[in-house]
């Protein structure tokens, strides 16, 4: 009887989450070759050589401490990493991913690294294929020279892990242009650090994140793929963060409890596992646009260091006058997109000065 009961209960549960999810976002925008050559041309004059005197200053910037003044005087004179943000599939979840974006505009980041630059989008569905992310993570660092970080919630949190697998294990990928979302013929792209042909697959990307994935969203059809391997974290990223927290049906095994939700390296990827709190809600998580209402607060994710060791289970020491819902999320993400963005400008301004 307790069997039947459990099987009725878990069927409406799926049905549940089944209902709750959507498709494909956006009717997306696209490019003619024409267009698209245009954009490129423009992407590669923002990657021109900087004068000497930036690059010194890039090269002493500390990426364990980017202040706001850092970012302010040197990085807003550069280009940044693109990242590229994974929206889940529960209906208008995406709008929280978009806040996510426009709180890293407000903190500095370039939209132009956020949004893609044929229809303005600052997210992709969960529903993207893992392959054909990959490929635009090849091509986008073909054009830029920067290594790209991924973020995704929920089902996008297990879409981001996804393509790292795909980097490290599919042999041939082919390059996807974001720009006329078209494949296209050909497989290697050339690394712009050595000037010489290599392949889509083993790319290693500079950062990733996902958040609340996991739970019931391993029972959707297309995340399958995921299971015993979804808390393994693959060579194809330099750096990797995992979210959850308790009481999360959705995005948490065993409902967020245990070690079933702390990711570890299969390889030398510097991988850790961060249990936010359990009031933070599971399909609001992103939503951190109003964060930027306050000065005190953009000040205290500013300065925020994120406590080390691989499992960790950070706490708000202090009370704000404004809405801090989700702060430590923000400001642990945050912490990591201004660490690997310094990162990735002086890996490409020592290869220039390598090659010449």
């Amino acid at each position: 009887m307790r069997t039947r009961r459990a099987l009725s209960l878990l069927s409406i549960l799926v049905c549940a989450t089944t209902l709750l999810s959507g498709c494909e976002t956006y009717h997306r925008r696209v490019l003619d070759v024409e267009g698209a050559r245009k954009v490129e041309e423009q992407m590669a004059r923002r990657n021109q050589a900087w004068s000497r005197e930036l690059e010194d200053r890039i090269l002493a910037l500390d990426p364990e401490k980017v202040t706001e003044r850092d970012i302010q005087e040197v990085l807003s004179k550069t280009s940044a990493p693109r990242i590229l943000n994974i929206h889940g599939g529960v209906i208008l979840v995406y709008t929280r991913m978009i806040s996510f974006s426009r709180f890293l505009i407000g903190m500095g980041y370039p939209e132009a690294s956020l949004t893609n630059a044929a229809d303005g989008s600052y997210t992709m569905s969960c529903y993207v294929s893992s392959r054909k992310i990959a490929g635009i993570a090849g091509w986008y660092y073909e054009k830029e020279g920067l290594r790209p970080m991924i973020v995704g919630h929920s089902q996008g949190g297990m879409q981001t892990i996804k393509v790292l697998h795909e980097l490290d294990k599919n042999p041939k990928i082919p390059v996807w242009n974001p720009l006329t979302w078209k494949e296209e013929d050909r497989s290697e792209i050339i690394d712009p650090l050595t000037g010489k042909a290599r392949p889509v697959a083993g790319l290693q990307l500079s950062f990733a994140a996902a958040v609340g994935a996991g739970g019931l969203t391993r029972l959707m059809p297309n995340q399958w793929s995921t299971f015993g391997r979804l808390r393994s974290i693959p060579d194809s990223v330099e750096e990797f963060t995992g979210f959850y927290k308790h009481f999360d049906i959705i995005g948490g095994d065993f409902l967020g409890f245990g070690s079933a939700n702390h990711y570890e390296a299969n390889g030398r990827a510097k991988v850790r596992t961060v249990r936010l709190p359990a009031k933070y809600s599971h399909v609001h998580m992103p939503a951190t646009k109003h964060l930027l209402k306050s000065r005190e607060i953009k000040d205290w994710i500013n300065n925020y260091t994120p406590e080390p060791g691989p499992v960790v289970t950070p706490e708000l020491d202090v009370r704000f006058d404004s809405n801090s819902k989700r702060i430590l999320w923000a400001a642990e993400v945050w912490h990591s997109i201004k660490k690997h963005w310094v990162l990735e400008l002086q890996r490409l301004i020592q290869a220039r000065r390598a090659a010449s």
